[in-house]
């Protein structure tokens, strides 16, 4: 009688049912990974915005804090062309997030990004600006809205608190500084 070689197949769906548990044990851990550094991006983003802003008001300061995403970047210009960087093209952050669209949104990394503030007035250069960050898909790529303001502190939604979809950018200006709202990560 000859063997055959091989494996039979109740041997094969044992190897099948073991990865299928290794696999309903790993995926959701991963996408917690993921919602975890893509929270950590957006943080990351507004402090670059932050430095952004800092470096656009030393350059302008007759026309203050830039209040648009898109001045900040490089606003359809080759940012390594001669004479093109002006207070509209800043080349200061990348096209991602300073997209074309004002105030927003500029998605990057599951996060829509926007800017908005108190554009400046008779003459007077701009006090002020918030850029704010929501997940594109609340616990899907994010867990947490993130904003921040001249102070340069990044604040979040708190912990198991589901953040509220940032429909209007300008609705979130006065809550960024409340304490109810958003702590502070810094």
């Amino acid at each position: 009688m000859r063997k055959q070689k091989g494996f039979s197949l109740i041997e094969l769906l044992i190897v099948v049912a073991i990865i299928l548990i290794i696999a309903a044990i790993a995926i959701p851990s991963l996408l917690r990974s993921r919602i975890a550094a893509n929270d950590s991006a957006a943080a990351s983003t507004l402090r670059t915005v932050n430095t952004a802003e800092i470096t656009y008001l030393s350059s302008y300061p007759t026309i203050g804090y830039s209040q648009s995403l898109k001045f900040l970047g490089p606003n359809t210009v080759v940012c390594t062309a001669p004479g093109v960087v002006d207070n509209q093209h800043a080349c200061l952050i990348d096209a991602t997030v300073g997209c074309a669209n004002d105030p927003g949104p500029c998605p990057k990394s599951g996060f829509n990004y926007f800017m908005n503030g108190t554009p400046p007035g008779a003459g007077l250069p701009a006090a002020d600006y918030l850029v704010s960050a929501s997940p594109l898909s609340v616990g899907f790529t994010g867990d947490k809205n993130f904003c921040s303001e001249p102070d340069a502190v990044i604040r979040k939604t708190p912990d198991g608190v589901t953040p509220p979809p940032l429909a209007a950018p300008g609705e979130t200006f006065a809550k960024c500084g409340d304490p109810a709202q958003y702590v502070s990560i810094q």
